[in-house]
Parts: C-alpha cells; structure tokens; sequence
C-alpha cells in the first residue's frame, strides 16, 4: 500500500513539474507596422541684430527636425520607438557670409551626447540623451492615444510641455511636446510589415553644404540663405540583419534672409519633407525616367528588402556628373532610380548600427 501511494505521490509531482515546463512563457510583441515621424521648425532662426553700441550681432539660420522611429504591434502599441533631433545651425558673419564649416557632419542631440550640455543646467543633473531615453521606455507597451493623453505642464517660457507624471517627473524635464507629435506622425504613416522583423534602428545624414552667403555680381544680387538637409531613414531587420522594411525621407529645410540679414521665411511654419512634397517636389520636370523624388526613394527603398547592410552598402553607383556623383548602375535600379543615393545608403546602414 505504502508503494502504491508513493507511485501516486511521484506521479503527481512529476505532473506538475511536466504542467509547469509546458505553460507558455510572455512572448515578445511581434512587429507588425513600423513608422518614420517627424517634426521641422526654424523658430529659432535670428536676425542681423545692431545693438545700442554700434555692434552686429551676425544672423543664423536654425533648423530643429526632431525623428521617430517607431515599431507598433497588431494592436498598435509600440514596441520599439528611437527619437532624436538634428538641432543644426548655419551661422553668417556681419557682412552675410556662410560662417559654419559646409563640409561639416551634422550630429544629432543623441550623437552629441554629454557634449550637448543640458546636464549643466538640468535640476536633475540628466543630459538629453538620457532624458530621451527615459520617455522613450515610458512609451514602450502604449497605443498612440495613451501616448498623446500624457499630462504635462508649463515650466517656463521654454519648457511648455513638460511630463507632470509620477513616473517621468524626476527623469523628463524637456518640454516634450514635438516628441509626442513625431510618433503621432510614424503612427499615422505606418507601414505594414512582413514576419521576422526583431529590430529597429534610426539613421540620418547632415548636410550644410548648400547654404549659401550674399553675394552682388554683375548687379545681379543673390540673397543669403541657409539650407539644412537631413536625411532620416527608419528600417526594420530580421534576425540574419536583413532588411524586412525601410523608410526613407529627407527634410530639406532653407531658412532665407534679406540684404539686411533679416530672416524671409515664415518662422512658424512647419516645412514639409520630400516625400510629403509629393509630386510638387517638381523632380519630374527634369527626371530622365518621369519620376519624381518620392517614387524613386520608394524604389530605392524596395531594393534594399531581403538584403544586408554589406550588400546594400555594396552598390554599384557611377557619377551622372557633378551633383549626382553616385547614382546606381545596376540593372533593377537604372530605369527607376536615377538620384544620387550615397547618403541614403549611409543612413540604413547607421539604422542598422543603431538597430534595437
């Protein structure tokens, strides 16, 4: 009888061990949909200024794009999110001349890290790339709505959207407002994606190159001007560092001046991308195959699926002539793409770097 019970008691045991291994485990939310946001202000662009003594304060051109990179699950909460800012800066001398190195990289906030500087000044003694990352992880888990919904207040004159949350308060003290709207704005732009996407990464590349300083030649006068270009590129991999998805945009931003270094454009607009230009980006005009930039990055972009960095960066490209120094020169891309894609490139493959 004592065996007998002792049979049973085994059996139960091991049962229940059995029962337990075999309980599904939380899963990770899968990738359904990815998106790229984003949000472009000059607001902070200043004039020529000629103070009480006689002396000029010189002009710049500023352009804020703030970028999301967001990955939403069937049921739209985010899975993953990336946000950063190109805070770029064009700086003129008294006389309209382009101050700023052309030829510079442009960083990012995330990029320039404890170099940004908040830090110093921060009553809670975190620089931006860390507050960031604080929302973003605050983020993780919540639909859109919920996101939006986050209860903020004023702190000062510059900081009007701060998070006034038990959980952010002692960690997010930027105002967060432009952030919020850029993952809106991927939500809303939203790609479906195949199966396999596990990461996703956020990428850019800066350019000031083409701003330009005031100049009268010939009595033929050209105004100065500063022009940010900054490429912005989500992409989704699989777990082999295959692209599932890419998304590819660039936010040319001019900021334009009069002879008397005053700022021309409309400080509170918000200048759209390329690809939210559309057709009126005006490329077919002069495009040898009739497509216009956004058709053609969405070509770029299809390429790139089911390959790896390596391969994408691989490109065989050749100079069209001097403003389109790599354009591809391969047989599925030649009647579809015939824009310069270096930086384009550069960009996925600095997704992939950052991919999480």
């Amino acid at each position: 009888m004592k065996k007998a019970v002792a049979v049973v008691a085994v059996l139960i045991i091991a049962g229940s061990i059995l029962a337990g291994c075999s309980s599904p485990s939380p899963s990770t939310p899968t990738i359904a949909k990815i998106g790229l946001g984003h949000v472009t202000s000059i607001a902070k662009s200043r004039d020529l200024v000629v103070n009480e003594d006689g002396t000029k304060t010189p002009p710049a051109g500023q352009v804020d794009t703030v970028i999301a990179a967001v990955a939403f699950d069937q049921n739209g909460r985010v899975v993953k999110v990336t946000i950063d800012t190109a805070q770029t800066k064009v700086d003129f001398d008294e006389n309209l001349q382009v101050k700023s190195d052309l030829g510079a990289h442009g960083e990012t906030k995330v990029e320039l890290g404890n170099r940004y500087g908040l830090s110093k000044v921060s009553t809670i003694g975190k620089d931006w790339h860390e507050q960031i990352a604080e929302l973003e992880k605050w983020m993780i888990g919540k639909t859109v709505s919920e996101i939006k919904s986050l209860k903020v207040k004023e702190r000062d004159e510059s900081h009007k959207a701060v998070p006034d949350i038990p959980e952010l308060t002692s960690k997010v003290t930027i105002t967060v407002e432009d952030y919020l709207k850029a993952v809106e704005e991927a939500y809303n732009n939203a790609f479906d994606v195949p199966k396999g996407a596990v990461s996703l990464g956020l990428g850019h590349e800066i350019s000031i190159s083409k701003s330009k300083g005031y100049s009268l030649v010939d009595d033929i006068e050209t105004l100065p001007f500063a022009q940010v270009d900054t490429v912005i590129a989500a992409a989704a991999f699989d777990k082999d560092g295959k692209v599932v998805r890419a998304i590819i945009d660039t936010a040319q931003t001019k900021v334009e001046f009069d002879k008397d270094g005053k700022v021309t454009s409309d400080r509170n607009a918000s200048p759209p991308t390329k690809v939210e230009l559309g057709p009126k980006y005006g490329l077919t005009r002069v495009s040898t195959i009739g497509k216009d930039w956004f058709e053609q990055v969405a070509e770029l972009e299809k390429w790139m699926v089911g390959k790896t960095v390596n391969q994408i960066t691989g490109l065989k490209v050749k100079q069209r002539d001097e403003s389109h120094p790599a354009v591809p020169d391969v047989p599925e891309l030649t009647s579809s793409v015939t824009i310069t894609v270096h930086e384009y490139l550069a960009a996925i493959k600095e997704a992939y770097e950052n991919a999480k």
